[in-house]
């Protein structure tokens, strides 16, 4: 819907076949990203890094292989860059090879060098909740199955 306005690139380990005026479909691994070093803007990351390493899409197992991708999003991401980052919270915890479950802790663990602008939350089905803007931290370990949304700005300087 943002390439109705914008020119969008959309990145993917299986590219879609989509033929739209203002996007391009292309193919990366998010392992090795094909950018400089914190050369991008805003990147986008939404239920693709609880995936990674599991073995699901074809890619290979890696029991690191979500920290490993983490790891190259920090990398590209310019500085005062927007990073929305989307994943499933709740109790953390691996579902075999389909998926991870994060705690809220873990992801702001992940990301020391990052303001966190915004979290927001998608409960899960058990509460009585649609949508949360500036959801706690509380109510994000009260999941099971949630969805968090993340706005992460990089930081002015770093050392990383």
């Amino acid at each position: 819907m943002v390439s109705a306005f914008i020119p969008v690139e959309f990145y993917d380990y299986r590219p879609a076949e989509l033929h739209l005026s203002n996007l391009q479909s292309l193919k990366a691994d998010l392992l090795k990203l094909p950018f400089a070093d914190k050369s991008v803007q805003s990147l986008s990351c939404m239920h693709v890094i609880e995936h990674i390493g599991l073995g699901r899409y074809g890619d290979e197992i890696d029991p690191c292989g979500d920290i490993k991708a983490i790891k190259e999003l920090k990398r590209v991401l310019a500085f005062h860059g927007d990073l929305l980052f989307v994943v499933p919270i709740g109790k953390a915890k691996i579902m075999f090879n389909a998926h991870r479950i994060y705690s809220y802790e873990q992801i702001i663990s992940y990301f020391p060098e990052f303001d966190l602008k915004e979290f927001s939350l998608v409960p899960d089905l058990h509460t009585k909740y649609g949508f949360i803007k500036n959801a706690t931290k509380e109510i994000a370990d009260q999941q099971n199955y949630g969805c968090g949304c993340f706005w992460f700005q990089r930081k002015t300087c770093n050392l990383d």
